[in-house]
């Protein structure tokens, strides 16, 4: 019986590696000698089995289809004859449903097609019993059917959709993104779940790492500007690569970002503005504006004015929301002086990149030609200070001073000649409209006023409306019409008693006039005062109209002198 039972075993054994998933079972006798299983599922030789079940692992093919069930192994009892008398039956998962077993022999089938990546082994339980009474011949043991792998499923990009980008002008084998396909095929049997990379349309611009699926550009020349983006199909294929393998495949879309490597250009290389040479300074004339094909904060640019003829009669702004250059007056203009003014206008990258400068290439220029226009405007007067003078002794009809002015257009038109009386009451002096005379009209009285002020008209002779206005003033000049005068009524006394050489009264006189170097005045006793030798005159040193200001402080001039006794006279004691 011994020598049979290892005969049966080497059999077992053969078709088990010829069909692997045939279950390896052994026939044991119930006094239990024979071989036993070791802990990693091999057979030891020599003394008795530790139990009544033997068995290896079970496998089932997935996918399987087949017509009839498909064989999965055999589960056994050393205490079976081969009688009958033992039923086999199994419980757990898939039990009577997916797995069906064979009560006389303990073959197992599986009825339905398995899928591993759905479920990957199921764990049932194995039972012995004795067909006539139901009692357990074996202790109730479990045991696994695995679902072997057939590489029926393709990897699957499960990140898309997938959106990258990448600088313009970046070198080649500059990293992009990644991307990652999954296998659900068993990742431990052969190579169903490994996964390569390959592009499969974009392949001129980018590259993918076989391995890693780190997508790289291949190109340097990536421009924005003629494309600014790509769509890139990325294919994973399993078995590594190998044919016949699944594969699956994602577009990958990359998008081209900007960076500033176009220069600012002006549509056109010369621009015409025109304004009225009455435009006041800060008037806005034109707008021009420079274009860059590149985006975003690339497109900011700054505008100067590069070179003028015009010696900086306008100036040029940045209009930092749509990026024009604004032209406005900077000098009151004058169409007489000049009537074009040549403008180059420079436009420049705000923020330029160091890698793309050279040779001035991210600016461009534009001339900008402004014409002035000519305006109507009102004559325009030839005397700067406004100042007449006059002597206060001219005759009526005097000439105070002649007016000048002049039509600033190239017209040149006749000026005509006024007087404003509403601001001159008194009519004191008229003009003569054609020359611009200024004469005198009345008696002029520098003591009474020595200032006048007149506002004189000036209009083009066929049209009042263009008309200019200029105050003059007209002083006075004082001639010498004015004799002294005493500063008040004066009544001398003497006392009886007074000695010689006594001062008696001090007199003082005014002037109205004021002559440029001042007065001297001189002082005598009247004709009928002269012969009175009691009395003389003191002469006061400095007695200039200059020396009476050191003195007083009035408005007329004031000079004084003594009135003294003679010391070689006595005056008689019933005089007073």
């Amino acid at each position: 019986m011994a020598s049979h039972r290892t005969a049966w075993i080497l059999l077992l054994l053969l078709l088990c590696g010829l069909s692997c998933p045939v279950v390896l079972s052994v026939h044991m006798e119930s006094g239990g000698s024979g071989l036993e299983e070791s802990g990693d599922g091999g057979l030891l030789g020599g003394g008795r089995v530790k139990r009544g079940w033997v068995w290896n692992q079970f496998f089932v093919v997935e996918e399987y289809t087949g017509t009839e069930p498909l064989y999965v192994g055999k589960i056994h009892s050393d205490s079976d004859e081969g009688d009958g008398s033992i039923k086999y039956t199994i419980s757990g998962e898939g039990a009577g449903t997916i797995f069906l077993i064979d009560e006389l022999t303990g073959d197992i089938h599986a009825t339905e097609r398995l899928d591993r990546e759905q479920k990957t082994f199921y764990t049932l339980r194995a039972q012995a019993r004795d067909r006539q009474t139901g009692r357990l011949l074996e202790p109730e043991s479990e045991f696994v059917i695995k679902v072997q792998d057939i590489n029926d499923s393709e990897p699957r990009f499960l990140g898309g959709p997938y959106i990258g980008s990448v600088a313009e002008l970046s070198p080649i084998g500059t990293s992009v993104m990644q991307v990652m396909a999954s296998d659900a095929d068993d990742p431990t049997y052969g190579s169903s779940a490994r996964v390569v990379y390959s592009v499969l349309e974009g392949e001129q611009h980018f590259t993918v790492d076989s391995k890693t699926g780190v997508i790289r550009t291949a190109v340097a020349n990536l421009d924005r500007e003629t494309q600014d983006r790509y769509e890139v199909v990325v294919r994973a294929t399993d078995m590594a690569g190998q044919l016949g393998g699944l594969s699956g495949s994602t577009t990958v879309t990359i998008v081209i970002t900007d960076v500033n490597d176009n220069p600012p250009r002006f549509p056109q290389k010369m621009y015409q503005f025109s304004v009225a040479e009455s435009a006041p300074v800060g008037m806005l004339i034109g707008k021009v504006k420079a274009e860059d094909s590149d985006v975003g904060e690339n497109t900011d640019m700054t505008y100067q004015v590069k070179d003028e003829e015009g010696l900086g009669a306008f100036r040029v702004t940045t209009d930092s929301n749509t990026q024009e250059a604004l032209i406005s007056v900077q000098k009151p203009l004058n169409f007489e002086a000049q009537n074009v003014h040549t403008l180059v206008v420079e436009a420049l990258n705000k923020f330029a990149d160091p890698r793309f400068v050279d040779l001035g290439a991210f600016r461009d220029q534009a001339i900008v030609r402004v014409s002035v226009l000519d305006v109507d405007e009102p004559p325009e007067f030839q005397l700067p200070d406004g100042l007449m003078e006059v002597q206060e002794d001219a005759a009526v009809g005097s000439v105070v001073g002649v007016v000048s002015a002049l039509d600033p257009d190239a017209a040149n038109r006749p000026v005509r000649y006024a007087i404003d009386h509403s601001a001159d009451l008194e009519q004191i002096f008229s003009i003569d409209p054609q020359t611009g005379a200024v004469v005198t009209t009345q008696v002029l009285d520098r003591e009474t006023a020595g200032w006048h002020n007149i506002t004189v008209l000036a209009m083009e002779a066929d049209n009042h409306t263009q008309v200019s206005r200029k105050p003059f003033r007209i002083r006075i000049l004082d001639v010498n019409d004015n004799p002294p005068e005493l500063a008040t009524p004066y009544e001398a006394a003497v006392c009886e008693d007074a000695k010689p050489g006594q001062l008696i009264q001090t007199i003082s006189v005014v002037d109205p006039d004021e002559p440029q170097s001042g007065h001297r005045f001189y002082f005598t006793l009247a004709p009928e005062g002269s012969s009175n030798h009691r009395f003389s005159l003191l002469d006061v040193e400095g007695n200039s109209l200059e020396g009476s200001r050191k003195h007083n402080d009035m408005k007329r001039p004031l000079v004084y002198t003594h009135i003294k006794l003679n010391p070689s006279v006595s005056l008689p004691t019933t005089t007073s």
